[in-house]
Parts: structure tokens; C-alpha cells; sequence
């Protein structure tokens, strides 16, 4: 699905589909974490079962006001424990499947807030089947 952002000065989630999304236009298939100040980096995991406390660990050292987290292809929770860093800082956290992640990310980064969006980017079944 394409998305169209009203405001296009800060760094957007322009497109997303089953295994990729694409920031300004750029397609990535692997999972990342993205934010409105131009912070762009990978995050290493493939599955939800992957992840852990380091990861979000990592979003509570970019100091953001809110983290959008993006869980793939389906909402899943992150575990209390995996969040303390980031509540120990007042950060927000939202849970979506990333698809909705990647349009609420761009309405918040579009306000002008500090939000990063940690984006699940799960293989596609298709893709991983075909090797």
C-alpha cells in the first residue's frame, strides 16, 4: 500500500507490503527502527520470538517521546519486561502490526513530534519458500 505523508520535511514511511516497507521512497526488507530526526538504523531481528529487552533498549537511547512498534504482520505485545528502559524514561509505547505503525508514525513525525517507529519486518513466506 502507498501512503502519502502531508508534510514531506522529515524522514517518512512511503510505501509497505507483506516483507518490506520503503522509507522516502527506498524499499528495505529487513526490520528497522526509524525516527523523525532522521535516525535510520537496523534492527536486528526477524521474529517476534527474537526479540528482547536490548532491543528496546535501543529505542530508549534515542530518547524519543513515543515509540511506535510495529509487530509485523499481526499485533503482538511486547513483554513488560522488555519495555523497563523505556518507562523508566516516560517514553510512550504503541503497539500496532506495522502496517499500521508505518501511517501512525507519519502522522505523529508530521506534528512535529519525536517518534520512532520500530518496524517488525517479518521474511515473506513467499521468499523464504523459494530457496
Amino acid at each position: 500500500m502507498k501512503l502519502q505523508p502531508d508534510k514531506a520535511d522529515v524522514q517518512t514511511l512511503t510505501a509497505h507490503g507483506p516483507g518490506w516497507v520503503a522509507i522516502n521512497g527506498e524499499r528495505v526488507a529487513h526490520s528497522v527502527v526509524v525516527g523523525s530526526r532522521d535516525e535510520r538504523q537496523p534492527w536486528h531481528c526477524e521474529r517476534f520470538e527474537e526479540l528482547g529487552p536490548e532491543h528496546f533498549a535501543l529505542l530508549a537511547g534515542m530518547r524519543p517521546e513515543v515509540v511506535i512498534f510495529g509487530s509485523g504482520g499481526r499485533i503482538r505485545f511486547p513483554r513488560p519486561a522488555w519495555l523497563e528502559a523505556l518507562v523508566r524514561q516516560g517514553v510512550g509505547v504503541e503497539t500496532m502490526d506495522t502496517a499500521a505503525a508505518c501511517r501512525t508514525y507519519n502522522i505523529l513525525a508530521g506534528e512535529g513530534r519525536h517518534v520512532v517507529a520500530a518496524l517488525l519486518i517479518e521474511p515473506c513466506a513467499t521468499a523464504a519458500s523459494a530457496g
